[in-house]
């Protein structure tokens, strides 16, 4: 009898209300702030929750107790739609002042079209004799059921893949320019932007082999194919909460095209003939100097918010002139500068024995670090140890 609240209902269903909770907050805070974050991010939520709802009444028994129950033709796969949504998240994040555009619309083409199709078969088979007495149709059983379906879903698949290829592109590629600019490069922030990107690569893939082995080895049954719904519910709920909780606006401050005006700046300094190059070299040993004083007398990377814009003022220096100076002088990227510098401030004060008086994370934080995961990423990256094994090795 429905409602059945069980093992396998009732975890299912505590966590889509959980997600449609998060999705509605961040809904509303569209409405107050006009964020296009939040309206992707809600959509995205909204559409994995609508996915749920199929399987989580089935497993409360909906489909046992209304044997002729037609809710399947509205419980349309929006997959289709789902795909671009992440793309255009991630966009909104990491570009300044994102509009969605109206040549954007072409990107969800796929989804009205199939739309429309299920609409076509759904005025098709409810017009024919009998269709109330039946859960599925005629052209349900003989052509979508048969055909269509299988079409769709190798579609739905590649337009997903393909999407998922490009969203990681951009992300990559605009982390790494920004890691010129800033020093902890917002950390929490692409944190939760990979998550993101990995968890929904991580169920696609889950999906894509649990297809496969219906198709190609045995049918799976409900109760066997429940585990992906759960760890999507699983999904969707972190993805609202840390979706709704981290602040992305700090990213979408940030214009990375500025930054391949630096380069482009660098590589022109490189282009001049013999006697300018003279006198950038001279100018370059001169900044350099000024540089590495400023840094042993002021320790501005002790700063966990320092970025190249604040200490080229300091400096009194261009953005161009130091990160000219950083990237041919030193040969290190500033986020890499920053931070190796960081890392011999908590050597020295591991040798001073600090760490008896606090404990690493403290040491990490005096020394301009910003969070434990990025202390440990970095002090390895530079030591080739983790902060534990260098203290016992040191002491």
């Amino acid at each position: 009898m429905f409602p059945d609240f069980n093992i396998h209902s009732t975890p299912l269903l505590i966590l889509a209300i959980q997600g449609l909770l998060f999705t509605l907050l961040l809904l509303w805070r569209y409405v107050k702030n006009q964020n296009n974050t939040d309206l992707f991010l809600s959509l995205i939520l909204l559409i994995a929750v609508w996915h749920q709802t199929k399987y989580t009444i089935g497993f409360m028994a909906w489909y046992d107790a209304y044997r002729n129950t037609k809710i399947n033709y509205f419980l349309i796969d929006l997959s289709f739609f789902l795909a671009p949504l992440l793309y255009f998240y991630i966009k909104s994040v990491t570009l300044p002042h994102f509009r969605f555009q109206r040549k954007y619309g072409y990107h969800f083409i796929p989804g009205i079209l199939y739309i429309l199709f299920k609409i076509f078969v759904y005025l098709y088979d409810a017009s024919q004799p009998g269709f109330e007495n039946v859960q599925n149709g005629y052209l349900t059983l003989n052509l979508e059921f048969e055909y269509s379906m299988i079409l769709f879903s190798f579609l739905m698949k590649m337009q997903i893949a393909i999407y998922l290829a490009f969203t990681f592109q951009h992300f990559f590629q605009y982390r790494s320019k920004i890691q010129h600019i800033f020093s902890n490069a917002y950390s929490l922030q692409l944190n939760w932007l990979r998550n993101f990107l990995f968890i929904y690569t991580g169920l696609f893939i889950y999906m894509f082999i649990q297809d496969l082995i219906n198709e190609m080895i045995t049918d799976l049954s409900w109760m066997q194919e429940w585990w992906y719904y759960l760890f999507t519910s699983i999904a969707i709920t972190y993805v609202g909460m840390v979706g709704y909780f981290t602040d992305t606006n700090k990213l979408n401050e940030i214009n990375p095209n500025k930054v391949d005006v630096l380069h482009l700046a660098i590589l022109e300094s490189g282009n001049s003939d013999n006697n300018s190059k003279k006198a950038d070299i001279n100018q370059l040993k001169d900044r350099l100097e000024v540089l590495t004083k400023y840094m042993e007398t002021e320790k501005p990377y002790l700063d966990p918010n320092l970025n190249l814009i604040d200490l080229a003022k300091s400096l009194d220096m261009t953005r161009a002139q130091l990160s000219e100076v950083i990237n041919l002088g030193i040969g290190k990227n500033f986020n890499d500068f920053i931070n190796e510098r960081r890392v011999e401030a908590v050597k020295l004060m591991i040798k001073n024995e600090r760490h008896k008086e606090l404990n690493l994370l403290g040491l990490a934080y005096d020394c301009g670090f910003n969070s434990k995961s990025t202390f440990n990423r970095v002090f390895k990256k530079w030591t080739r140890q983790s902060p534990t094994e260098y203290i016992k090795q040191s002491t």
